[in-house]
């Protein structure tokens, strides 16, 4: 175990000033706390906060953050308290022991949201102060590489975590080399055979090319030396994670892949990185389409460096990366490349926040942005995770502004990532000039002009186009907000209905004042929630009109009281439905077919149980449901504020009939339509009208009103009618 005076001297030598009476008394403070705790290892427990510590230190970071780290377990598992910290060591390393405390203290239920929980957490607490990003991923790299003494049945989950938060987030800020061990030891564990598999053929590799690292080496410093050029060059094998990455995402073989080995390239200026480059390119035959210039156009966490591959001795192609030495320690140690916080501890001042930093940290700004937004902690995850694995294309605006997207990503999500509300308003794009689909996946370099109409409405079915995050969220938002003003209207106009019946008459200002009667916050929220039938037009009633007494009546129809109308089977989003009194009440009985009520099936066939639906609001007539195959819903095709999900909600115990159109081509000849109504009688079908659209001296084109269970139901009709000897053709109407 490290001693004290030790770890001074390791954090002396890159910071002669450090503190190191603080630094003292947190190694004291640590260890006397733990005392004779024991981690699973067997070791003393302060091994893990010390080994934490000793991470930090090769990241070269300040006072305050080792002495984060040696502190960060002390309020969870010993008799320290936020009150004690506070006194010894200030207020605001007090809270950032807390805030790593309480990441841990999360009693949720499923596994999936305390995870969610936790990485929302975790970003939020980043967004204060960056330093509880690294002394929460020193912790898991710590606990990583002492996996094998844990429990066995936990390695796969705190892997599994490794692999899909802590690596990733690891290299979104810049800290590649921690990523890669975040990798390779998560990948150990998850797939044994996998990893033990490349490790031997890269072994067998490096017995085959013994001295290539050396020669490319030697040959490329020579190089550069003769030009003028000084450079520190050095030379890499790839891990197996990588190699087993890029096997799996390019579908290719371990001898197919080009560049197991790497090399980079380090010098004065970036003047000299483009000099240095050009010197590689005439040396050695370059790969086409491998040449990156991340030093013009950075990633987004801030790594800048020009990549090529080129075919080096021993015909062996090697990927190279030229850097200055600033881009250097940025590239290997991300945001602690950055000296945020030095000289702060001690002058009582707040601390930095992220909001404050460059834009380095844009990705992260926009993410804890996302948090503020509502989604839930299981959604935040996925958007989060998909954004965290995707690499990166750039883009530009049509004014040259630079967007950073996922891989993947379509105009949508650009539109998205400019504005929410140039999002919200695309309607559609031009790509390089050329108008072009939506769904286009975006390259590198691609120029982007969103085209928007300010009656948009973005439809459900973006979320499943677009990739990013950002984009998801702002289009739940516009399709929660859209359903809302849809049942609105709809509240709003049974509302008129009953209003009209009763012989009131409807304002808002008259719903304003009941508004605290019926506890909803505005008259646009109380529509929806009449519209949704949450809130029934009687209690709208009683709550304006106190003197209101309300009386009930039963309709008659077909011979049955209005309880057995009720037999509409499609619901609106949210279900339509409630005790037969409180429709009546509404006048809206959704569970019937009559033309006169505010829920009803299009003319010409409807649409059975097992179609797929959707409603229509038509003003004066209420919801029309239409078969989604229906060629009338062409006339709504630039109206998607009148769109309504809709689904079935048939009652197996109580089955009814739906009405539905045929058209049948029967030869002309005596008993033709006979048998064409004896295969409906046998098949179950009831038939309600039939007419003779066309006629012919051979042929008749008849039209069949029917009524059916449902889909399965009619296609064993249609079946039957097609295998008739008389019939040549049969098809449903709008089918």
């Amino acid at each position: 175990m490290m001693r004290q005076y030790e770890l001074v001297e390791r954090i002396q030598r890159y910071n002669p000033n450090c503190d190191e009476n603080l630094l003292n008394r947190a190694y004291v403070y640590a260890m006397q706390k733990h005392g004779l705790q024991k981690r699973a290892s067997g070791d003393p427990y302060f091994s893990h906060p010390l080994e934490v510590a000793a991470i930090l230190t090769d990241l070269k970071v300040d006072d305050a953050t080792i002495v984060i780290a040696l502190l960060h377990d002390t309020i969870e598992d010993t008799d320290a308290t936020r009150q004690d910290i506070d006194q010894k060591f200030g207020v605001e390393i007090g809270q950032l022991v807390e805030g790593l405390t309480k990441l841990k203290k999360l009693d949720l239920v499923s596994k999936r949201t305390a995870q969610a929980e936790n990485l929302r957490k975790l970003l939020l607490a980043i967004a204060e102060d960056l330093r509880v990003l690294l002394v929460k991923l020193a912790d898991r790299l710590h606990n990583m590489r002492t996996l094998h003494f844990a429990p066995e049945h936990k390695w796969a989950r705190i892997a599994e975590e490794t692999m899909e938060i802590y690596a990733p987030l690891a290299g979104r800020m810049g800290m590649q080399d921690m990523r890669d061990e975040l990798e390779h030891l998560a990948f150990k564990t998850l797939h044994p055979d996998a990893f033990a598999a490349i490790q031997t053929r890269l072994d067998e590799l490096q017995e085959k090319n013994q001295t290539l690292i050396a020669d490319i080496e030697t040959e490329l410093s020579e190089t550069l030396s003769k030009r003028g050029i000084t450079a520190e060059v050095s030379g890499r094998r790839k891990q197996p994670y990588s190699i087993f990455r890029k096997m799996i995402s390019k579908q290719v073989g371990f001898e197919q892949l080009s560049d197991i080995y790497g090399f980079r390239v380090i010098v004065d200026d970036v003047d000299t990185c483009y000099r240095a480059l050009g010197v590689v390119h005439q040396l050695w035959r370059t790969v086409p389409g491998r040449f990156k210039d991340y030093i013009s156009t950075p990633k987004q966490n801030g790594y800048q460096s020009l990549h090529t591959t080129v075919v080096g001795p021993h015909r062996q192609r090697v990927e190279l990366q030229f850097r200055t030495m600033e881009m250097h320690q940025v590239a290997e140690y991300g945001i602690a490349a950055h000296t945020l916080y030095k000289d702060k501890v001690g002058e009582g001042g707040q601390l930095p926040k992220i909001s404050e930093e460059t834009e380095v940290y844009a990705w992260l700004r926009q993410t804890v942005e996302a948090l503020a937004e509502g989604s839930s902690p299981e959604e935040f995850l996925e958007n989060t995770k998909l954004e965290l694995f995707q690499d990166q294309v750039f883009c530009f605006t049509p004014k040259g502004l630079l967007i950073a997207l996922p891989r993947g990503a379509t105009p949508i999500d650009f539109a998205y990532a400019v504005h929410t509300n140039v999002g919200n308003t695309c309607v559609g794009c031009k790509i390089n000039g050329r108008i072009m689909p939506l769904v286009t996946e975006l390259k590198n370099g691609d120029e982007v002009e969103i085209i928007r109409s300010k009656a948009q409405v973005p439809p459900p079915t973006w979320e499943t186009i677009a990739v990013t995050g950002k984009a998801r969220a702002a289009i739940r938002r516009a399709t929660r907000e859209a359903t809302r003003k849809q049942y609105a209207a709809l509240g709003r106009q049974v509302l008129e209905t009953v209003f009209v019946r009763e012989g009131r008459e409807l304002s808002d200002a008259l719903l304003e004042q009941a508004l605290p009667r019926l506890s909803q916050p505005s008259v646009p929220d109380l529509l929806a929630a009449v519209g949704r039938s949450e809130v029934p037009s009687a209690d709208v009633l009683k709550a304006a009109f106190p003197d209101y007494r309300e009386e009930r009546s039963t309709r008659q129809g077909r011979g049955h009281t209005e309880e057995g109308w009720y037999s509409f089977a499609a619901r609106a989003g949210v279900m339509f439905r409630g005790d037969t009194d409180q429709l009546t009440d509404l006048g809206l009985p959704i569970r019937s077919i009559a033309a006169d009520l505010p829920v009803r099936f299009a003319p010409d066939g409807g649409a059975v149980p097992g179609d797929r639906i959707v409603g229509i609001l038509t003003e004066g007539e209420g919801i029309t449901i239409y078969p989604i195959q229906s060629p009338a819903l062409v006339a709504f095709d630039d109206k998607p504020e009148l769109w309504l999900d809709v689904r079935w909600d048939v009652d197996a115990d109580d089955p009814i009939r739906f009405p539905v159109q045929i058209s049948i081509q029967s030869i002309n000849a005596p008993g033709s339509l006979a048998r064409i109504a004896q295969a409906i009688s046998d098949t179950d079908g009831n038939i309600d009208n039939i007419r003779m659209a066309r006629r012919t001296p051979d042929f008749h084109e008849i039209v069949v009103d029917l009524e059916v269970w449902d889909l399965k139901h009619l296609i064993s009709i249609i079946n039957q009618i097609r295998i008739l000897s008389n019939v040549s053709k049969v098809e449903r109407v709008n089918g």
